[in-house]
């Protein structure tokens, strides 16, 4: 019994060393920080337009809040960077961090959204206004902080998915909806009638099809640039890691590697069903070039896990 003991605290710390399983902690912990601050700064922001009732340079204030895009493209950032925090913090708790695809895709739609909204704060809103207002109290957060976490923070740190063009088509789908529905507040009801005014000057300041002239060609042309931005940073991430394998499991007896992985983990996992890391398993694999497939690699681990169940 000792002797079991021993083997198995010797196994956890010797995997806990591992620089692979340490280096996808790191991506996974800096994943969960980035998102975790966006969805706070979101919350801070939207909540200080709730409770602000009148401010003499914004008159879309308290409720009127979500007419804005600015608004609602945080809010959309901030949600999708919750959907990625419970796989980040499963990550940690498991050592396998991997998000769905459709979370990346989600925050790739997301985060063109309110990349719009930073360049058009930046250099159509502030020269007009002034930096110093466009980019205090509220709008400290949603021009400024969450946009350009969200953008670092996807790019960086979201490396599970590789945006495909068709999928970076959909960062449209934000702009769309709310010109669809501008167009119906502002000029179908009209604010006489208890629609919107044209805050934003897209029909009134502007011919309509001059709007869509620079709005549709800009948000497409920032939705290609994070998906290259996004695409380059995975492949970079990737081929590092790919180093990092072949460098740490040289040698290496992989079977045995990938049983002490599932002998390692904590107690209070043991007591559930086992969170088997298919995507490393298949990365040590791949970069190593072992004799080996992903199903038997998968099958070891399993095997071993339930062989220390007692």
């Amino acid at each position: 019994m000792k002797s079991s003991a021993m083997r198995s605290s010797s196994a956890s710390v010797s995997i806990m060393r591992d620089p692979v399983i340490r280096s996808n902690r790191r991506q996974c912990l800096c994943a969960l920080i980035g998102a975790s601050i966006v969805a706070v700064c979101v919350i801070i922001g939207v909540t200080m337009n709730l409770v602000t009732l009148h401010d003499e340079n914004f008159d879309h204030m308290g409720i009127q809040t979500f007419c804005m895009f600015t608004v609602n493209s945080n809010i959309l950032a901030g949600i999708s960077m919750m959907f990625c925090i419970p796989y980040t913090i499963d990550g940690l708790r498991t050592g396998n961090y991997h998000l769905p695809d459709w979370v990346v895709v989600l925050m790739h739609i997301t985060v063109t959204a309110v990349s719009l909204t930073f360049l058009v704060s930046l250099f159509i809103l502030s020269p007009v206004k002034g930096f110093r207002l466009i980019f205090t109290g509220s709008r400290f957060f949603l021009h400024g902080v969450c946009p350009i976490l969200s953008i670092i923070t996807f790019c960086c740190f979201i490396n599970s998915h590789m945006i495909r063009v068709r999928e970076a088509e959909m960062g449209l789908i934000p702009v769309l909806f709310y010109g669809v529905i501008y167009v119906i507040m502002v000029v179908l009801i009209g604010e006489e009638n208890g629609g919107w005014d044209d805050f934003y000057g897209f029909v009134t300041r502007v011919p309509a099809w001059v709007s869509v002239l620079v709005i549709l060609p800009m948000t497409i042309a920032i939705s290609m640039f994070l998906r290259w931005a996004h695409n380059t940073c995975c492949l970079n991430r990737r081929k590092k890691d790919a180093q990092l394998y072949r460098a740490t499991y040289a040698g290496k007896d992989l079977r045995e590697v990938i049983a002490e992985m599932a002998r390692s983990q904590k107690k209070e996992l043991k007591l559930k069903n086992p969170t088997i890391p298919t995507q490393l398993i298949g990365y040590m694999i791949e970069n190593t070039g072992y004799d080996m497939d992903s199903q038997e690699g998968t099958r070891i681990y399993f095997n071993s896990w339930m062989k220390n169940q007692d």
